[in-house]
């Protein structure tokens, strides 16, 4: 075992798997409350139960997820960043994916699928380009093991059914 890539701590149990996401969820309707787009992320430690850091997407290339880990990568060892786990309300992107790989964030758990999202957002929705390349292939890519959970059943369609909130009246062309 290199230095980098130090022993993962146990797996969560569901139990701490649905508190996360919930966190994650309650993260994200904050985010909406404030007028920003349905997406939510937060770090949690190597207990599996202590939230380290929170996030939500600023903007479209702002991304929870990629914020987050830049945040982290800023305040913690790579070491440290191996045995804690990226909880998100949505299966990262491309981009955020990359930026978990490289920040060294060794878990990541995501309640609803980029499948779903482009579901509830629609083709050709210029706020959400949405790329069809799930996050499990970008990792599976890489050199590293990032363990990847996800979509999470249950809390998948909650995130949905909420996220819906914000992304309905733009289907329907109510908001620009």
């Amino acid at each position: 075992m290199s230095r980098l890539f130090p022993p993962r701590p146990p797996e969560p149990t569901t139990e701490q798997v649905n508190a996360g996401l919930n966190a994650c969820l309650r993260v994200q309707k904050l985010a909406s409350l404030q007028g920003k787009r349905p997406f939510a992320a937060i770090l949690i430690g190597p207990d599996n139960s202590r939230v380290l850091l929170t996030h939500f997407s600023i903007s479209h290339v702002e991304h929870a997820e990629a914020s987050l880990a830049r945040l982290a990568a800023s305040h913690f060892t790579p070491e440290y960043l191996w045995t804690c786990a990226l909880y998100s309300t949505w299966e990262p992107c491309a981009m955020c994916a990359a930026t978990c790989y490289w920040a060294n964030i060794g878990r990541v758990i995501y309640a609803a699928s980029e499948e779903k999202l482009l579901e509830l957002t629609g083709k050709g929705n210029e706020e959400n380009f949405t790329l069809s390349l799930p996050c499990k292939e970008l990792f599976e890519k890489g050199q590293k093991e990032v363990q990847i959970w996800g979509p999470v059943a249950g809390i998948e369609e909650e995130v949905v059914e909420e996220s819906d909130k914000y992304w309905k009246p733009i289907r329907e062309g109510e908001r620009p």
